[in-house]
């Protein structure tokens, strides 16, 4: 068995990773110099930055599984801590390290900056949630399903919102429910408490995941085209081509905006929704309280301490930021951290179409094809979750699983 992998993101490592570690003869192929997707490493004016800030959860299991698989040890490098979120308005909620659900609970009524009343009411809207398994009747927009629970308070400014945008990357304006609701229930309606963990990298994106992946792809034989931009695909009964070349089989990795050129008869136009990252470097003794802040009245969202004075703040869908300037953002960025002039360095990278956006009754593509020798991986494939990087993971071992099951 000869399989080709097509991209070379978090997908496509999860599905040649599988593929090679069961003895197959596997080529992956990628457009860029390195593994990793929208999710690596970059330079910039001489550092190692990432091109966008990817909070992981304790809920990333096969995540953390193929990370171990490859050598790269989460526990070295993720600062892992039990959710917090924390805003400069005052709002502040803990979890303490007990057992799921009092966690949550306990969480919930020792928030700060919110009343009793509302604390009580929406512990008794999340057990109904938990109680219907985190399903909706309809789906509809994350907005519209807070207002039909009453969640119009402080919690839906501070915490819903925010946690929305950051799983979603999608305003709850437009956002879809069943989503939002899906990641809820694998987080915070987990079973398990150390599914609610943060998981802060300590290290650039690239030393997470497509460095050490690339490294053990190599040495257990797998052939990576790195720069090597597939232009033909064709699959019939007989053999699948890549660029002419023959192989058994293959999995479209790519971007969905990619795929549509290899694989027009999945062409389907999917929305897109721009991040930008903020890059604030702050003389080196600069420190948040918590490394993770949310800012809920401004043009920025979330703030990520990356450590060494220098901050990360990411920007989620469309809005009014898309039209200013870099140091336009780089100056309203310092104004809301009450640091108007502390900056000594600053970079803002911007991605137009940095992920699909996760709107009510989203049509995701099926992840098998008619051709069997032919199957898509990727997070837009992955159902359940909107754009993260463990259904990434998740959906480039599912492909490839299927491929070994026959």
């Amino acid at each position: 068995m000869k399989i080709a992998v097509i991209g070379g993101g978090w997908a496509g490592i999860a599905a040649a990773v599988e593929l090679t570690a069961a003895g197959v003869d596997t080529t992956l192929f990628e457009a860029g110099r390195v593994l990793g997707g929208r999710a690596r490493s970059i330079k910039l004016d001489g550092r190692e930055l990432d091109n966008g800030q990817h909070i992981l959860l304790g809920a990333y299991r096969d995540t953390l599984d193929l990370m171990r698989q490859v050598g790269a040890d989460p526990d070295a490098l993720f600062d892992r801590r039990p959710l917090r979120v924390v805003d400069n308005a005052g709002f502040r909620l803990s979890l303490p390290r007990l057992r799921a659900p009092l966690n949550v609970a306990w969480g919930l009524l020792a928030a700060r900056g919110v009343g009793i009343g509302e604390k009580l009411t929406t512990a008794v809207w999340m057990d109904g949630i938990k109680r219907r398994g985190f399903r909706l009747g309809t789906d509809t927009t994350v907005a519209q399903w807070l207002d039909s629970a009453g969640q119009t308070g402080t919690l839906r400014r501070h915490l819903w919102e925010p946690l929305c945008l950051a799983a979603l990357n999608t305003p709850v304006e437009y956002a879809s429910a069943q989503l939002f609701a899906n990641v809820l229930r694998d987080s915070l309606g987990s079973p398990r408490r150390e599914d609610t963990d943060l998981l802060l990298p300590r290290v650039p994106l690239g030393q997470l995941l497509p460095e050490p992946a690339a490294d053990w792809l190599q040495a257990h034989g797998a052939a990576l085209r790195l720069g090597q931009r597939v232009r033909s695909l064709t699959v019939d009964d007989a053999q699948t081509l890549v660029d002419g070349e023959a192989f058994t089989a293959a999995i479209l990795a790519t971007a969905p905006q990619h795929r549509a050129a290899l694989w027009p008869e999945d062409a389907a136009p999917v929305d897109v929704e721009p991040i930008a990252t903020v890059y604030l470097q702050f003389p080196a003794g600069f420190a948040l309280p918590f490394p993770l802040l949310n800012l809920p009245d401004g043009r920025g969202q979330w703030v990520v301490d990356r450590g060494r004075g220098l901050l990360g703040c990411v920007l989620s869908g469309h809005g009014a930021w898309e039209t200013l300037s870099d140091d336009a953002l780089a100056e309203a960025l310092q104004a809301e951290l009450g640091q108007p002039a502390g900056a000594v360095w600053h970079k803002v990278v911007r991605e137009k179409r940095a992920t699909f956006a996760a709107r009510p009754g989203l049509l995701r593509p099926a992840w098998r094809t008619p051709h069997p020798r032919l199957l898509l991986a990727g997070d837009h494939t992955w159902a359940d979750y909107p754009a993260t990087l463990e259904g990434a993971v998740r959906s480039g071992r599912r492909a490839a699983r299927s491929l070994l099951a026959g």
